[in-house]
């Protein structure tokens, strides 16, 4: 027997190549043939066996699989797409199969709004969707399951979006939010919810709550923040960015990777939306009424509004300390503040309800208090479908003793700024009037007067809050309130 004949290895076929990513790299399994859809349904089954967040779990994944280009591209808006308008596609994928949605596991279901949205919400060619759909279901779930995935979204591809809306959407004039919920892909709680923040109600047909619905289920651009004495706006202009149109820290993203940018590598600039930089800039702008020297971030992770905190306080000689109560988050809290001019950041790993400072030390606090994230449902779409109206019952405790603390750690005459990224009313005035009832050393400021120039801002009693709106603003729903504590 010759050694060639032993080998366990054969030499290809003169004039045959491989099979189109059957191949393996030096280091791995086989490439997927199709990676964009392949890894748009691994990060939809991690957000629906294992609650991961999107926009954390995707670009590792990119990043992981060496996936680029137009693939990444795709597996964005597959990913996205999906996740903003699963409440649209479960509606009729409901009417498309023999049982419930709900007795679908859980494994073949993200396949299923993968699918439809691919056939309702994109230009991909309705047999490539069904095939590459069901090709990635056989490898997953298997040929039985594969073979529903088939015959469901046939069904799906009967019809396209607009004619399906008027199958399964409830009567507009006789149920505005249940019309609503399903055309633009909302939970009913939370149209109602909305509508009532922006003051409508369901007589008047919810005209701006729809607009909002709508910025909701748009790409949100990104931005960026020139962190004050590392960088500048010019800085991230002459890298490719746009000047914003409010914050005077802040640049528009058009396209590429912020992570390109030498000033975000470097952590002199970051990725922050607009109204979390202004938020804390209207913080800074109000008279502290006698020494402005130590600040304090309470609820500080993951580290956006501390690392423009402590930018803007080592400009002036003055401190911030950084409280976080998990450790990791406190981790990211001390990159984003690290370098700060004058060296002004500290970070401390302390729960804000059992502060490890004196009381009624500091002359400036924010309070970013935990909430149901519904002002940031452009950037995580899948919080939609986590939330309950539970959620906010839950929070509100929390909600209410870090403001207490904050107010308790603050001096007489300091500022407190409370700040939440939900427009829910019992998240926000709900919470700023408990506490104005509970006590007599606090009045309650107009926040828009701080940040002047930026339109339609003002909210609440008297106009007293500041309530950013992805649809007038571009950028997260951001509620502020700022209360000056006075002697008792």
């Amino acid at each position: 027997m010759s050694e060639q004949s032993r080998s366990p290895y054969r030499r290809p076929r003169r004039g045959r190549k491989p099979a189109q990513g059957a191949g393996r790299d030096a280091s791995g399994p086989p490439k997927p043939r199709d990676p964009a859809r392949r890894v748009a349904y691994d990060v939809l089954l991690a957000v629906e066996q294992r609650d991961a967040y999107a926009n954390l779990l995707l670009p590792a994944q990119l990043t992981d699989r060496g996936i680029s280009g137009r693939d990444a591209a795709l597996a964005t808006e597959l990913t996205y797409g999906t996740l903003r308008h699963q409440g649209t596609y479960d509606a009729i994928l409901e009417a498309c199969v023999d049982r419930t949605l709900a007795s679908v596991d859980r494994e073949a279901l993200p396949l299923l709004r993968l699918g439809a949205h691919q056939l309702l919400s994109t230009k991909i060619p309705s047999h490539a969707a069904v095939s590459a759909t069901v090709d990635l279901a056989r490898k997953v779930v298997g040929h039985h399951r594969a073979r529903f995935v088939n015959a469901v979204l046939r069904k799906v591809s009967a019809r396209d979006l607009g004619a399906w809306t008027e199958v399964v959407a409830p009567d507009r004039d006789t149920d505005p939010s249940g019309y609503l919920s399903v055309v633009h892909s909302h939970p009913r709680w939370v149209v109602k919810e909305l509508a009532r923040a922006l003051g409508e109600r369901s007589a008047t047909g919810l005209v701006e709550t729809e607009r909002l619905l709508v910025a909701h289920n748009e790409r949100p651009r990104v931005t960026l923040v020139a962190k004050p004495g590392r960088s500048t706006v010019a800085d991230l202009v002459a890298a490719g960015a746009q000047e914003a149109r409010y914050s005077p820290f802040a640049a528009y993203l058009p396209e590429g990777d912020p992570a390109a940018i030498r000033e975000v590598r470097q952590h002199r600039a970051a990725v922050q939306d607009e109204a979390s930089q202004l938020v804390a800039l209207a913080l800074t702008r109000v008279d502290a009424r006698g020494d402005d020297s130590l600040w304090l971030d309470m609820c500080a992770g993951p580290g956006g509004k501390a690392g423009l905190l402590a930018s803007l306080a080592g400009q002036r000689e003055a401190r911030l300390l950084a409280s976080e109560v998990q450790p990791a988050r406190a981790g990211l809290v001390a990159t984003a503040v690290r370098r700060a001019p004058r060296d002004a950041g500290r970070v401390v790993v302390a729960d804000g309800t059992a502060p490890a400072w004196r009381p009624g030390v500091f002359d400036r606090v924010l309070v970013d208090v935990p909430c149901t994230g519904l002002g940031a449902l452009r950037r995580r779409p899948e919080s939609r479908w986590r939330r309950t109206p539970e959620s906010v019952t839950a929070l509100a405790p929390l909600q209410h003793d870090l403001l207490v603390s904050a107010v308790e750690s603050v001096r007489p005459g300091g500022v407190v700024a409370y700040v939440t990224c939900s427009p829910h009313l019992d998240e926000t005035d709900g919470i700023v009037r408990r506490v104005l009832d509970e006590r007599d050393d606090l009045t309650l400021l107009r926040a828009a007067d701080y940040l002047d120039g930026i339109p339609d801002l003002a909210a609440g009693p008297e106009g007293r809050y500041v309530q950013f709106w992805p649809h007038v603003h571009g950028t997260d729903a951001m509620f502020l309130a700022l209360l000056r504590r006075t002697d008792a």
